[in-house]
């Protein structure tokens, strides 16, 4: 297949990146507010879901048939499960975001383990910008916009436990930069050992697959750790409102 890979991979990069954005208000502002977070993180749940099973699920059906893509849709689910199971992570928010944050001597420590830890779940999180983006350019920056959302979190909880614990700000920016950066290399890791192979039905094996995960990043991080900062109705409005406003644009695409 003959695809620009630069702008699916510069869209992973940005993606990736936002969790300076988190970095930001972790450092400037000390946390996002929790109707802030409950509204965003539902909001990218919402748009995470319903691409998963309106688009890359679908297109991966019509590409190889129901069953493989269902194969390849419940592989992306038990990859992700695996992953959190081996390597789990923290939001800040799953400590609740309206609770104080106690400072001790093992905050440094903390900020680096869940650093680790979310750069290890943004590496599929990259493949799944990078895959959409190849399928088609504005679906790809759909799903980047939606995990770019969800990034805002993972950099607060990286920041502020270093930045406390150190007093430097440039050390939680190149902490929270740091595990932005596995996306981007996961986008190059799937330019890498995908493109080289990538037919129509190798595509709809992957996107099926992806599907999976961002149906699992919704499930198991986003609409908990949105439902946690303590206003529920808000992180159902933010999910539907997200589901709305991404079939509006997937009807738009369309037209």
């Amino acid at each position: 297949m003959n695809v620009n890979i630069w702008i699916p991979l510069l869209l992973a990069t940005l993606a990736g990146l936002s969790t300076l954005i988190g970095s930001f208000l972790g450092i400037v502002v000390h946390k996002p507010g929790p109707r802030f977070m409950a509204a965003t993180l539902g909001f990218s749940a919402g748009v995470m879901v319903l691409v998963a099973f309106v688009e890359l699920l679908g297109q991966g059906i019509q590409s190889i048939g129901f069953g493989p893509a269902q194969l390849a849709f419940f592989g992306g689910l038990l990859i992700m499960f695996l992953i959190d199971n081996s390597i789990p992570h923290d939001y800040l928010a799953e400590h609740n975001l309206t609770d104080g944050h106690h400072v001790n001597r093992n905050l440094a420590r903390t900020g680096l383990f869940v650093a680790l830890g979310i750069a290890i779940h943004n590496f599929p999180e990259g493949l799944a910008v990078f895959a959409g983006g190849v399928f088609n350019l504005k679906l790809g920056a759909a799903i980047a916009i939606a995990i770019a959302l969800h990034n805002i979190p993972e950099g607060v909880a990286v920041s502020v436990p270093v930045y406390t614990a150190t007093g430097s700000r440039r050390k939680a920016f190149l902490w929270s930069a740091l595990s932005g950066l596995a996306e981007p290399l996961g986008a190059v890791a799937a330019a890498l050992f995908l493109m080289p192979i990538l037919n129509q039905a190798v595509l709809g094996y992957v996107l099926a697959a992806v599907a999976g995960i961002m149906v699992f990043i919704s499930i198991d991080e986003l609409v908990p750790t949105s439902r946690a900062c303590g206003h529920e109705h808000l992180s159902i409005a933010g999910f539907i409102g997200g589901m709305m406003v991404m079939s509006f644009s997937l009807w738009l695409m369309m037209l």
